[in-house]
C-alpha cells in the first residue's frame, strides 16, 4: 500500500459546518449527541485536529448522515482516486484505515470504500443507521467480518454481506488485508 495520506480535514471542517447549520443545532448540542468534547468540535469544524473513523460516525449519526458526507471532497466529472490517495481516516482502536472511493447522491445512498487492516486489535462497531447493509470484498489477505454472533472469514475474492444495523467487527488475520467496502444507507 502506498505511503500514508491525512485525513481531508479542510473538507470534513466544511461539512461538519454544513451540517451542523442544515440540521439548526449549536456546537455544544451536536457534541453533546456524539458523545464528544465541544473543544473537539471546534477543532474539527476549525480544519485542526486529527479525527478518527470512530468521532466521525459518531458525529455522522448525531447528524442523521452518512460517514461519506463528512469526509468527501466537491466531485468533478471524471473522477480517478489514485492508490495511496483519497480521504483516509484511520481508527483510534485498531490498525484500521478507510478511504472513501465514492459517495452515494441524495438518491442512491451508498459509499464506497478501501479498507486496510492489519492483525492485532479488532475494529469493532456498533451498529449504524436502521436497515443499512454492508458488502465486502476481500482484495487482499484475510478478513474476519460481521456480526458478533455470525462472523465469517474470508479471502482474496471473498464476498460477505451483512446488516449495517446491528454491532459488528472487522479483523484482520494476515498482514497487508486489504478489502472494498460498500455501504448501503436507507
Amino acid at each position: 500500500m502506498a505511503a500514508e495520506s491525512a485525513p481531508p480535514l479542510a473538507t470534513i471542517a466544511a461539512a461538519l459546518r454544513r451540517e451542523r447549520e442544515r440540521v439548526g443545532i449549536p456546537l455544544s448540542e451536536l457534541a453533546k449527541r456524539a458523545g464528544i468534547a465541544e473543544s473537539t468540535l471546534a477543532q474539527l469544524e476549525a480544519g485542526t485536529g486529527d479525527p478518527s473513523v470512530e468521532t466521525l460516525w459518531a458525529l455522522g449519526d448525531a447528524l442523521n448522515v452518512p460517514f461519506s458526507r463528512l469526509v468527501e471532497p466537491p466531485r468533478a466529472a471524471v473522477r480517478v482516486i489514485r492508490a495511496g490517495d483519497g480521504p483516509r481516516v484511520r481508527s483510534e482502536h485498531a490498525d484500521f484505515a478507510g478511504t472513501l472511493l465514492s459517495a452515494g447522491s441524495a438518491h442512491l445512498r451508498r459509499d464506497i470504500y478501501l479498507i486496510e487492516l492489519e492483525p492485532g486489535a479488532v475494529r469493532t462497531t456498533d451498529a449504524h443507521t436502521p436497515r443499512s447493509v454492508e458488502h465486502v470484498v476481500v482484495a487482499a489477505g484475510r478478513l474476519r467480518v460481521g456480526p458478533e454472533s455470525d462472523l465469517v472469514e474470508l479471502g482474496p475474492g471473498d464476498y460477505a454481506t451483512f446488516p449495517g444495523d446491528e454491532p459488528h467487527r472487522y479483523e484482520a488475520m494476515a498482514p497487508g488485508t486489504f478489502a472494498v467496502l460498500v455501504m448501503e444507507h436507507p
